[in-house]
């Protein structure tokens, strides 16, 4: 998220120096025994291989295969100075260990009152296509940040639809570059709010490949007016809020082999939760999921008051067939906690 070079002269370099790193890692899959590549076709999954340590974003100091996608990721190390902006497990976002290894991902999943409304996102060439019709299953690890070493370490949201996402052509970004819109899709994603700043979150599904992907991206690529947020402090702590969400990603996977990668499994696992609000958008009515007794108010997109009330029961439905169309904010105040969950009214 911090640049550490804003020097647009050098994107062509830069780009350069990335594609060739590209190659290492693909002819290092290559010249890799079939059954390995065959259980996970992420390049360096873990973030552990760079050419150096360094405060870096996921540029050419940053972990090999990998590059931005849109914005500027971090790469975090432990191997840096404790309490650097990109160190480990203390830094500018967070205090966090990695799931594994000694190094992870970190990027902007949430910015609101931006007109570009601000993502970041990362992106690696898979190790070999997609195979059309083939299913895949897929996994990855994800941890709110929350607690770093930030004047106010309590300011950042926490946002629900932190997915990965398949594509066939390179998304590559560079400063100066302008920020793509929302694509509001994803192959996988975790539906529900990913809120958990102590644990690592199990993200994980199953997908069948409609073309030969070539690329596979992960971050949050949906739009303010369809995102739900949390608080992660009380409001007033601190005095003003930050209203970004930044996460961190760890041990991505894409395999073919249904024991490939790390699977949800039971009951009320991650993988398989339902979202708060559904459909969304919708026409004529919303439904609430599990938050019941909870205190709840829609606002308009200005702000204005629509509606109060009380959920009742764990599957509460609220008419909206005659209200405006456009976004609105469901302000839910439940078990002590305030959430905002958003949602769109469609013609």
């Amino acid at each position: 998220m911090l640049p550490a070079n804003t020097n647009k002269n050098t994107g062509m370099c830069l780009n350069g120096a990335r594609l060739l790193r590209q190659a290492v890692v693909a002819l290092i899959g290559l010249g890799t025994p079939a059954i390995a590549t065959a259980q996970n076709l992420v390049p360096n999954p873990g973030f552990e291989e760079s050419d150096s340590c360094a405060q870096s974003g996921f540029d050419i100091a940053g972990p090999l295969g990998w590059h931005s996608a849109n914005g500027s990721p971090d790469y975090l190390q432990s191997c840096l100075p404790y309490g650097s902006t990109f160190g480990l497990p203390l830094n500018f976002f967070t205090f966090q260990e990695p799931f594994e290894g000694a190094s992870c991902a970190g990027m902007w999943t949430y910015h609101q009152n931006d007109v570009d409304e601000y993502r970041e996102w990362i992106q690696a060439p898979l190790l070999e296509p997609l195979v059309p019709g083939q299913t895949y299953y897929c996994s990855f690890r994800a941890n709110a940040a929350f607690g770093g070493n930030y004047e106010y370490p309590q300011v950042w949201l926490a946002n629900d639809k932190v997915g990965m996402l398949f594509t066939m052509q390179d998304r590559s970004w560079s400063w100066g570059d302008p920020y793509p819109v929302p694509l509001n899709h994803a192959h996988i994603l975790y539906p529900q709010i990913l809120a958990d700043t102590v644990g690592w979150t199990l993200v994980s599904g199953s997908f069948v490949a409609d073309s030969a992907y070539q690329y596979v991206m992960l971050g949050q690529f949906f739009s303010n007016a369809l995102t739900d947020t949390l608080h992660l402090a009380p409001e007033g702590d601190p005095w003003y809020w930050f209203p970004r969400a930044y996460t961190l990603i760890d041990a991505v996977c894409v395999s073919p082999d249904p024991n490939g990668c790390e699977r949800a499994q039971g009951v009320g696992v991650h993988g398989v939760t339902s979202p708060v609000l559904f459909p969304n958008p919708t026409r004529d009515r919303l439904v609430v999921n599990h938050r019941d007794g909870a205190e709840v108010q829609v606002m308009d997109a200005v702000g204005r008051g629509v509606w109060r009330g009380k959920i009742v029961g764990d599957c509460w439905v609220l008419g909206v067939a005659h209200w405006a169309r456009g976004a609105y904010v469901l302000h839910v105040c439940y078990h002590g906690r305030m959430e905002m969950h958003k949602f769109v009214l469609a013609e």
